[in-house]
């Protein structure tokens, strides 16, 4: 690896360490992605202990590429938003890993639970 290389594997770093992260505010939900159903939809288990088909909006359809494990912040619908929602977010892993040192996410029900 060059020198440039490594100094901007350096600067990613640091960049995914002070991005802000995003706390679910009113109806949002945080949820785990556990399969892809394909058309941009996919089956979360949210942290309510819902499980909600949920869908990628047309808006960001293309910006936001979703795995098994990834976990989302999942709005649920007005009408059947026990059982469907949107995906507004997903969050990389600094950001779970702080979201669990302050306690948003409580780290035996990520673990046990899921």
């Amino acid at each position: 690896m060059g020198r440039k290389q490594e100094e901007f594997d350096k600067q990613q770093k640091e960049q995914e360490e002070i991005q802000r992260v995003k706390i679910p505010r009113g109806k949002e939900i945080i949820g785990i992605l556990e399969t892809r159903l394909g058309a941009s939809r996919m089956r979360v288990k949210c942290f309510d202990g819902k499980t909600r088909i949920c869908r990628i909006p047309g808006r960001m359809k293309r910006k936001l590429w979703v795995a098994e494990g990834d976990f989302l912040l999942i709005e649920p619908w007005e009408l059947g938003g026990d059982e469907k929602g949107d995906v507004i977010f997903k969050y990389k892993p600094s950001q779970v890993a702080w979201m669990k040192r302050r306690g948003v996410i409580k780290e035996t029900v990520a673990a046990d639970e899921f």
